[in-house]
């Protein structure tokens, strides 16, 4: 049975608004992404101070610099608005369980940042939740605890793995979903239900201006490509779109895949195509030599500019401040590591949806009560 004040809050739900903040919340791909979907994010906090140029300046919502792990629910609350339907919104750091970390130990502490946001969630208990992050998250028994923790505060939680690029995210990027609520069951949304359209590289960065290696574009400073060695030119210029290092002559053959050991990694030095969704976009995909991050065409690794696009940020986002060296480094950090907005949308609709969904029932319940009393 509800309480008063339980009851109270359900009542006027109908009619007010989602607000929402953004835990672990970088360059602000999932604020942009939610807020596309007509959510109003309030608040993004993160660790990293690099995060808060480009998370204020491309989004409405304010920036706190601090670590999740000493964060308290009074951090936060000031921020949701009274009587509005409060969503907690999150993506941990996901280096431990990507496929590209072989070192993850059940020791390093980026395992308990997900126990903290269950912390949180916790101490808030807000109506909504979601976090994104990799898929192999879902076999480890942290998240598992952060499931059970959720359904045992009283969420329906429902999560499933998806491919972005079926959802119009211009790249093959596998991420796992969660989705909780305390109004009622909630799924993620179909791509048909989104009207997804599939988009390729051409669709997406075939119109930009050319560029050569090295070469930075006169009117956006983030459409620049780094430079290639000499060997790494003739490599490049010895690729071709979807093709591998094993197409080159022997004398273009790293060292290291010489060995037994590297002629099983073929995802390196390779050629983006024209017609496809690019390859996943990694912190380092400015780098020839890191992925298949090889423009199609000319003889260069894609740029800031082509990698940031290929994670579906609006073409004029931006992620330094005018007039500032850009760091590769620091920008393909926040680039790679950022959630898809297009994929931050689809997660906001899919909440809208199920909030909308849960009224309709509401109300047609308490339409039907009215009849009896």
């Amino acid at each position: 049975m509800m309480s008063d004040g339980e009851r109270t809050r359900t009542e006027i739900l109908p009619t007010r608004k989602i607000y929402a903040v953004d835990l672990f919340c970088g360059a602000g791909g999932l604020t942009n992404g939610l807020t596309r979907a007509g959510i109003d994010v309030q608040l993004g906090i993160d660790v990293d101070p690099i995060c808060e140029f480009p998370y204020t300046a491309n989004n409405k919502a304010k920036f706190l610099l601090k670590s999740v792990e000493d964060l308290g629910a009074n951090d936060i609350e000031k921020f949701f608005r009274k009587r509005s339907i409060r969503l907690l919104a999150g993506c941990a750091p996901c280096q431990t369980f990507s496929t590209y970390n072989q070192k993850a130990t059940s020791e390093d502490d980026r395992w308990w940042l997900l126990l903290h946001f269950s912390r949180l969630a916790k101490e808030l208990s807000p109506e909504l939740i979601t976090m994104e992050n990799v898929p192999r998250l879902i076999n480890h028994d942290v998240f598992k605890q952060f499931v059970k923790d959720l359904q045992g505060a009283g969420y329906c939680v429902s999560h499933c793995v998806v491919n972005c690029a079926d959802y119009g995210v211009p790249q093959h990027r596998q991420r796992l979903v969660l989705l909780a609520s305390r109004l009622g069951p909630i799924r993620f949304l179909t791509p048909l239900e989104f009207g997804a359209s599939a988009r390729t590289v051409r669709a997406v960065i075939g119109n930009l201006p050319h560029l050569t290696a090295g070469e930075t574009h006169s009117s956006d400073p983030l459409h620049q490509a780094a430079t290639l060695s000499e060997t790494n030119v003739l490599r490049i210029k010895a690729s071709q779109p979807g093709g591998t290092w094993r197409d080159w002559r022997e004398n273009l053959i790293a060292g290291c895949h010489r060995k037994p050991t590297g002629k099983t990694y073929p995802s390196v030095y390779g050629r983006m195509c024209w017609d496809r969704p690019a390859p996943a976009i990694t912190t380092q995909f400015f780098g020839f030599g890191n992925g298949r991050f090889g423009h199609p065409q000319q003889d260069r690794a894609i740029s800031l500019r082509e990698g940031a696009i290929l994670q579906s940020f609006p073409e004029d986002y931006v992620f330094s401040r005018p007039g500032e060296p850009i760091s590769k480094k620091s920008v393909g950090k926040l680039i790679g590591n950022a959630v898809p907005p297009v994929l931050g949308e689809v997660i906001g609709k899919s909440i809208v949806a199920h909030v909308e969904d849960s009224m309709r029932k509401r109300r047609k319940i308490q339409a039907e009560a009215r009849q009896y009393v």
